[in-house]
């Protein structure tokens, strides 16, 4: 599993990102690419540990640990330290459908429950996974496979997110004929409309293997939903079997009770991404069929990927400002005593979104804020909103919590 002494011999090395200050200017995505050496010495850290728990797969007080779809991962990271590239793709597709989605925006709880990471920097997973995908592109490698003979059967699925796609792959690979039906105009879930173009490119990315499964035999039906413009007899009658795959789309407002609620200016984040990705995918926002934060004075209630994906959005905008509030305390910068390997780390991190807010703008003198490089503000509970004469929201009351 890589090179025995590598771990000791080369320090952790991740891909550099572009400049906030630059990539804030385009909805490009922000990661570049490591060198193949770089890469090759990333993958021979990964060391003979005998019992690996990068790939388990588990649930450590309530947390991922380990890759939940227990990836290969110290085979592969052999494979690209030998230099065995197209082997190596072999290897993460045995377990991964979508390598290209996961390299990218996955949070990585394998690297949280690296063994090398009990004392050390732990192996840059995350980056080494996509560097293989990105390649097997490239080089031609990932090409369409439709089945050699079709079972006769039909399956329906319903709803194109991460898990419709998977499911429509495994069952089209053995040959039934599989029909994938999503309710918005494009394939892809959140996939396409949940996680912004600059994290997660929707043509380069998304489309291309979209395309790919229809090559391979897949069928899609889009601005199709269930029980609405088809009703779900249909389903029962037409195919041999259905596979429900609709995800969570109904929001969890905690702020419905909340004095002020329904003032204009409030928006549910995935109104606000997917309108903005629609409008940029139809029209490079020229339409105006989104969400606009240019020009204002922006309030992100809840600090996760949501959050900073919400957060990179505004400021590529055009924001005049911009804060991002945290319900719960501000975590350690290394592990507590009550949070130890392999379990996943709670500890302090900034994210892309964070990271351009404080680039862009100063937050050493904001009255009342307590960190000076971050736009969040952590253990702050929303209790009112205000609004004006016009029912405008005009600000936001909020309480300090003593946790």
């Amino acid at each position: 599993m890589g090179k025995p002494t590598g771990f000791k011999e080369f320090p952790r090395q991740i891909p550099t990102d572009r400049s906030p200050k630059l990539r804030v200017l385009d909805w490009n995505e922000f990661h570049e690419h490591m060198e193949e050496p770089a890469l090759k010495r990333q993958g021979a850290r990964c060391m003979d540990c005998g019992v690996p728990f990068c790939h388990t797969g588990t649930l450590l007080n309530g947390m991922a640990a380990g890759c939940p779809i227990n990836n290969l991962i110290p085979e592969w990271n052999d494979l690209v330290y030998r230099g065995h590239w197209r082997e190596a793709l072999d290897r993460l597709h045995k377990t991964n459908n979508f390598p290209e989605f996961t390299g990218r925006v996955c949070p990585a709880p394998c690297e949280g429950s690296c063994v090398l990471g009990i004392t050390s920097p732990p192996v840059a997973i995350k980056s080494i996974e996509c560097a293989i995908v990105d390649r097997g592109f490239e080089e031609g490698w990932i090409t369409p496979c439709p089945p050699p003979a079709r079972t006769g059967k039909k399956v329906a699925v319903v709803g194109s997110g991460p898990a419709g796609l998977a499911a429509a792959a495994q069952l089209n690979s053995v040959g039934h004929t599989v029909t994938v039906f999503e309710r918005a105009d494009r394939i892809g879930g959140l996939l396409m409309y949940g996680i912004p173009n600059m994290k997660l490119d929707k043509t380069e990315v998304v489309q291309r293997r979209v395309d790919l499964l229809a090559a391979e035999g897949v069928i899609f039906k889009t601005s199709v939903e269930i029980g609405k413009t088809m009703p779900a007899e249909q389903l029962s009658r037409e195919f041999d079997a259905v596979v429900l795959c609709t995800g969570a789309t109904a929001p969890n407002d905690f702020f419905a009770k909340t004095p002020g609620r329904n003032l204009k200016g409030i928006h549910m984040a995935m109104d606000f991404l997917h309108q903005n990705t629609k409008s940029l995918l139809d029209s490079q926002l020229e339409d105006g069929k989104y969400i606009s934060a240019k020009g204002k004075d922006v309030v992100v209630i809840g600090g996760g990927d949501t959050g900073t994906d919400c957060c990179g959005t505004s400021l590529r905008h055009g924001c005049k400002s911009l804060v991002n509030f945290e319900v719960v305390p501000q975590s350690p910068d290394q592990r507590a005593a009550n949070n130890p390997w392999p379990q996943w780390p709670r500890i302090y991190r900034q994210d892309y979104g964070h990271e351009e807010a404080a680039a862009l703008f100063d937050y050493s003198h904001m009255p009342g804020k307590k960190l000076a490089n971050d736009p969040r503000e952590y253990a702050i509970q929303t209790v009112e909103f205000l609004g004006d004469d016009q029912g405008q929201l005009r600000a936001v009351k909020t309480m300090r919590l003593d946790w």
